[in-house]
């Protein structure tokens, strides 16, 4: 007879066993059971106590509550979750994964985030959080394990069935349950007989803006879910669905498509790592050509925020996204093939006719979803019925094609200096090559409304002054690709220098705002590049950090009496790197703003009430001139809210509300300004909200 023993649990498991043994919820003779459990399965010992039956979920929830003196959720609630975009952007998903964390809530107002996860306890873990996300403070929300793994699932990835056997699996279970509060669909339960150490939920935001100045999609996110109301009803008792139907095959089109290369049929993706791992692999294999390097990963943010405008559902958007990093596959060769450079090119018509079924062909071993597959395969379509493989035309084409044919012609025009017109162009100037060629190469539907997105997009970054233009200095492509693309996925501009001199002449243009820096670059030195940077004015106060594999004290110890902000040592994480970088630069500007700068543009490129949310929620102050067909008229902001306006005679609100109607003319902000007084003391929430309001009802 075998007289093997289990190594003891780890001291985290071990604690839980010790808190629920002391609560009467098992017995210690149950703890050989659980420690081969969590040896055998490696499992979370919570997760190891709920399968052999020794405890429900609620009793466990409570307890270890109790124990860590925090709130916390269940499996059917945390399934109704659904935090907004914005909230989930404050933690990469790689992160939120690795951590087991989950951000459900976060209040501007007061810089605070709520998280769930099954360590509330963890403090280290917390400040990471803190770090990352740049919350003032972070609270900590108990859930299973489980729980928090299938809501990252769901929220970051769109696994829509990621809860459905958890939540059957608690059902009997449920009614156990005590409510507390109730906001964003997540309800907190709080520990029985136990008082709260977190304080009430914070007042619920005003409620939505009127249909009018709801019109941008973009604003609609930053704005979060709609508020609770005041005297929730009683939360219904939710009882299991049977999975929906299989969506019926669509009809097979009239016309041929024996050109189109075989697809799978698998529908979705099933996880964002294949996404990520996509990212990765296409943006290494485009590390060996400069003028595509990063190109498909910024198609890839392209085609989201399109979908995303379009109100696409998440899996049909990954489908799209996955499209995106393939689409170049197997066409390695001189010319960079577009829609828009086939259309112009006889040469490059013919070498992407030859090359436009290798993305399909490479990957169909994958069984990608048939979506993916469709997509890269003809976006050479032309709306006009022109284009290629099989001359589809309009609506013909498949939605994610015709997306593609857009994004990655826009890529190319404003990132590839060998594109048609020899130079790269600005946004402005690509979205007007987009708009020549509506319906004859693209959609020109789909083109007004990328327009207003990436438009609207750059726009609301210049009014922010949040476009960080970085520098990144290394000599190995592999050590760098990923940053560069979780930097790019975040909003910065990144450009590469592979040598010191490159480097310099970069940094002499005096754009850079932010530089991350090898120690050992080939031959050279990357502190003597540092030193010979601080010799110079565009170099004297540029924020550098170190990112480098020498970890010696004596090298970090220079490297900071030169100036860096941060010495960070190979590897790391590169969603963490990312995020302690946009952390140090919002504090680096809150402490030391830099000179302040006009931006100016039109009314038709981002509307007066998206433009007074931008500036709300962005916190800014200055002077927003506006110059329309009736005449010219003011705005004054203090930390986002209007204080004052003049509009053609018209003085305070009244002026505010005559200029929301504007809908051509052109504006300019002057960060510099400073209000002399303020005669409007509404919030610019408010504000809108009754603008809106008379506009609807004919009053102005």
């Amino acid at each position: 007879m075998s007289t093997h023993r289990p190594a003891p649990l780890p001291a985290k498991a071990k604690k839980v066993c010790d808190v629920l043994i002391r609560d009467k919820l098992f017995g210690p003779e149950k703890l050989e059971a659980i420690f081969m459990r969590v040896q055998r399965g490696g499992e979370r010992v919570e997760e190891a106590v709920i399968q052999l039956g020794l405890i429900d979920e609620p009793k466990l929830l409570k307890s270890l509550a109790a124990h860590y003196q925090v709130f916390f959720v269940s499996t059917e609630k945390l399934a109704k979750a659904e935090p907004g975009r914005s909230t989930l952007a404050l933690i990469p998903q790689r992160f939120a994964e690795e951590s087991g964390v989950c951000p459900i809530q976060y209040d501007a107002s007061t810089k605070t985030l709520t998280v769930v996860t099954a360590d509330p306890e963890n403090l280290e873990l917390l400040r990471e959080v803190q770090f990352a996300s740049g919350a003032r403070e972070v609270k900590a929300v108990l859930a299973r394990p489980a729980s928090v793994k299938a809501l990252i699932a769901k929220a970051y990835a769109g696994e829509a069935y990621a809860f459905r056997l958890l939540v059957v699996q608690v059902q009997p279970s449920i009614q156990a349950l005590n409510f507390v509060y109730e906001r964003d669909n997540v309800v907190f339960d709080e520990p029985a007989d136990e008082p709260s150490v977190l304080p009430p939920p914070p007042a619920p935001p005003p409620p939505p803006l009127p249909s009018r100045a709801r019109k941008s999609d973009h604003s609609r996110r930053e704005a979060g879910p709609p508020p609770a109301p005041l005297t929730p009803p009683p939360p219904p008792v939710a009882k299991p669905s049977p999975p929906p139907p299989a969506a019926p095959a669509p009809a097979p089109r009239a016309r041929d498509r024996s050109s189109t290369p075989p697809a799978p049929t698998d529908k979705g993706i099933s996880s964002g790592s294949f996404l990520e791992l996509l990212h990765v692999l296409v943006s290494l294999l485009e590390s060996s050509r400069a003028d595509l390097r990063g190109h498909s990963a910024q198609v890839g943010r392209l085609v989201r925020q399109l979908a995303e405008k379009m109100g696409l559902e998440q899996g049909t958007t990954a489908m799209m996204i996955a499209a995106a990093f393939v689409h170049d596959l197997g066409k390695m060769g001189s010319y960079h093939l577009t829609a828009f450079n086939c259309a112009e090119y006889d040469g490059h018509k013919v070498a992407a006719q030859k090359a436009y079924g290798f993305p399909a062909r490479l990957l169909e071993p994958v069984r990608l979803p048939i979506e993916t597959m469709m997509a890269a395969t003809h976006m050479y379509e032309r709306f006009d019925g022109e284009g290629f493989p099989d001359g589809f035309s309009g609506k013909d084409i498949p939605l994610g094609a015709r997306v593609l044919a857009i994004c990655d012609t826009y890529a190319d025009l404003t990132g590839n200096p060998r594109n048609p017109f020899r130079r790269t162009l600005s946004p402005q100037e690509a979205c007007s090559t987009l708009a020549k060629h509506k319906e004859t190469i693209f959609d020109p539907n789909l083109v007004d409304l990328f327009k207003n997105t990436v438009l609207g997009e750059e726009l609301a970054a210049r009014l922010l002054a949040t476009r960080t233009q970085a520098l990144l200095i290394d000599i190995d492509p592999e050590e760098t690709t990923v940053l560069e693309l979780r930097m790019i996925e975040q909003g910065f501009v990144v450009r590469i220098a592979r040598s010191p001199d490159h480097a310099l002449k970069v940094l002499a243009e005096g754009e850079t705002d932010l530089v991350i820096c090898e120690i050992d670059l080939g031959p050279s030195d990357g502190l003597a590049l540092l030193a010979e940077a601080r010799k110079h004015p565009w170099g004297k106060d540029l924020p550098w950090v170190v990112y480098t594999r020498r970890q010696e004290r004596a090298i970090a110890q220079k490297a900071f009496e030169l100036g860096v902000v941060d010495y960070v040592t190979k590897p790391a994480s590169a969603d963490v790197l990312v995020a302690k970088l946009k952390a140090m630069l919002e504090q680096r500007a809150s402490a030391s703003p830099r000179s302040a700068q006009g931006v100016s543009g039109s009314l038709r490129e981002m509307g007066l009430p998206d433009m007074v949310q931008v500036l709300f929620h962005g916190r800014k102050s200055g002077n927003l001139k506006i110059r329309g067909p009736e005449g010219a008229g003011e705005i004054h902001f203090v930390e986002g809210n209007v204080v004052n306006a003049s509009f053609v005679g018209l003085k305070g609100e009244d002026a505010f509300y005559a200029m929301l109607k504007l809908q051509d003319g052109e504006f300019g902000l002057d960060p510099s300004f400073k209000a002399a007084e303020r005669v409007i003391n509404q919030s610019s929430e408010a504000l809108l909200l009754e603008g809106m309001r008379r506009m609807d009802e004919g009053l102005l």
